[in-house]
């Protein structure tokens, strides 16, 4: 916060504000980056790449067995970290499910409107829409 503030306050007024030293933050801006932060970052672009090959698709217990496979040594908490701070969420493939099995020697009910929804009068003929969500009812007048 300080380094991406530091041209629109006193970089003093800031250490002072947050409870840091002053010398600590001029050292740890020129401290080159830690072996562990090296190590996450070359995870980072591998858990990448292993997300996008399988779409998006695998958790963390995947990409860590992909992993270690590939010779990394990581668990699978710090891979779940590593993709909850990049905000990669596994998806679920959805199963198919067949609905309709057409192959079948059972009676049909027969087609008793024939496509003639016209109605004389009120309360002859009653109709409803299996595909909308809740079942609706069409009443036809």
């Amino acid at each position: 916060m300080i380094k991406a503030n530091e041209k629109l306050y006193p970089i003093g007024m800031m250490c002072r504000l947050l409870s840091v030293s002053r010398s600590g933050y001029y050292d740890w801006r020129h401290r080159p980056p830690s072996d562990t932060s090296q190590v996450n970052q070359l995870l980072t672009g591998e858990i990448k790449r292993i997300f996008d090959d399988e779409k998006g698709r695998p958790g963390s217990p995947r990409i860590t067995r992909r992993l270690r496979e590939e010779g990394h040594v990581v668990g699978r908490h710090r891979v779940a970290r590593i993709m909850r701070c990049n905000g990669w969420r596994a998806k679920a493939a959805k199963k198919y499910k067949a609905t309709t099995n057409s192959n079948h020697s059972l009676p049909v009910a027969p087609n008793l409107l024939e496509q003639n929804f016209t109605a004389d009068a009120p309360d002859q003929k009653w109709v409803s829409d299996t595909s909308a969500p809740c079942g609706y009812n069409l009443h036809l007048d």
